[in-house]
């Protein structure tokens, strides 16, 4: 079976917010985890 394109792109204000997230410390792990999916799906520059 062929996979799906994911046509979700998070937005550079999300984007910039879960960067946050990643670099403190204190954040938790779920936190860390929804940080990253979101900057998975943030679309690459060119």
């Amino acid at each position: 079976m062929a996979r799906r394109k994911n046509s979700e792109v998070t937005s550079a204000k999300a984007a910039s917010a879960a960067a946050k997230v990643l670099s403190n410390p204190k954040s938790s792990k779920a936190a860390k985890s929804a940080a990253a999916s979101a900057l998975t799906q943030r679309q690459n520059k060119k």
